[in-house]
């Protein structure tokens, strides 16, 4: 997919002939009126969504927040690491990190994102309809049951399914001290939630959960585990053959009027990448995004993203550029960041 650079001034006065256009054309359903979650397509650019705050009431938990804002647990724990997640004190302002780079490829079917643990789906649209993204929080599988990657399709569809787990999962729980029946039926204690779809990887499946606090973590067996509310509307509108991609996309970049952003997650438990590692990927992307244009990046910011990743785009202009260009020093500053193994020798002896 190609992300959208600057915009030159020709671009600008075509964008505002467009925009005169859209104001002068009958008028669509408001987009204010969408569900959470779901966003117009931009035309130029590749972000959607807003970061913004709200003020916590009594009673309330960042779990509980995060789901009433379409955001999962690691996500609100990242942008909120100063609060409790269980007990934030009433008139706490906690940040909703709802504003989203959309990962990179083609803007159709299912895109599930496992770094980042959200879905994005991009439904057809029909001729006068605004183009649109809808995006999920997700739980994806753990360390010992990863989430396969890769391009499939959906290949079966249950309404309220009974659950048959298999072999390995008994004997996990047998291992514990815990005794699973060979059939979970429909109900309550079934943690495929009400609705369940089949991928064409076997074994796999997206579905729902009746423990929606898990959203947002690695917690399944390899499953996309959707909150209840959220798959009961995708349920209905996809059809067996929906496209899904699997992908494991840890640094995002993207534009936004103009200006480049950076949306970064940290890797999974089992890859065993370095600071060094991270920031010279992060070099190379940026590097691509940027080609050919004159575009003042702000490379101590992208070192903090990249080091600190909290999962919230980040803008990489420098605001004030200096008036000379950009030296290797600034490029070798990036990833002087660990010590060498000649440095350690050093040291040691």
């Amino acid at each position: 997919m190609t992300h959208f650079p600057p915009l030159g001034l020709t671009a600008r006065f075509a964008t505002a002939l467009g925009l005169f256009a859209a104001l002068t054309a009958p008028l669509q359903a408001s987009t204010d009126d969408w569900p959470r979650g779901h966003y117009p397509l931009p035309e130029e650019g590749d972000l959607v969504g807003e970061v913004y705050t709200i003020v916590t009431e009594e009673e309330d938990t960042l779990i509980d927040i995060g789901h009433e804002h379409g955001i999962g647990y690691e996500e609100m724990i990242r942008a909120n690491p100063d609060i409790s997640i269980w007990a934030p004190f009433e008139g706490t302002e906690v940040v909703i990190p709802g504003r989203f780079i959309l990962p990179e490829g083609p803007r159709d079917g299912l895109v599930v994102n496992v770094a980042e643990m959200r879905l994005y789906y991009y439904p057809p649209t029909e001729e006068g309809e605004t183009p649109r993204v809808e995006t999920y929080p997700i739980a994806v599988g753990r360390m010992d049951w990863k989430t396969p990657l890769g391009e499939t399709r959906i290949t079966e569809k249950v309404k309220d399914p009974a659950w048959y787990p298999p072999k390995s999962i008994i004997q996990e729980h047998a291992a514990e001290g815990r005794t699973l029946p060979s059939v979970v039926p429909p109900g309550p204690d079934n943690p495929m939630g009400r609705f369940k779809m089949r991928l064409g990887i076997p074994g796999y499946l997206i579905h729902g959960t009746n423990r929606p606090e898990g959203v947002g973590m690695r917690v399944t067996h390899g499953c996309i585990r959707m909150l209840p509310e959220d798959i009961e509307t995708l349920f209905p509108r996809l059809p067996v053959g929906t496209q899904v991609k699997l992908i494991n996309e840890t640094l995002k970049l993207g534009w936004s009027d103009g200006v480049l952003h950076v949306q970064a997650y940290p890797y999974l438990d089992e890859e065993d990448g370095t600071s060094i590692q991270r920031i010279t990927e992060a070099l190379s992307q940026v590097d691509t995004a940027t080609s050919g244009l004159e575009y003042p990046v702000d490379y101590a910011r992208l070192r903090e993203v990249v080091e600190v990743p909290r999962g919230m785009p980040t803008p990489l202009e420098v605001n004030e550029p200096e008036p000379v260009p950009e030296t290797l020093y600034d490029r070798l500053e990036l990833i002087a960041t660990e010590p060498s193994l000649n440095d350690e020798a050093t040291q040691e002896s």
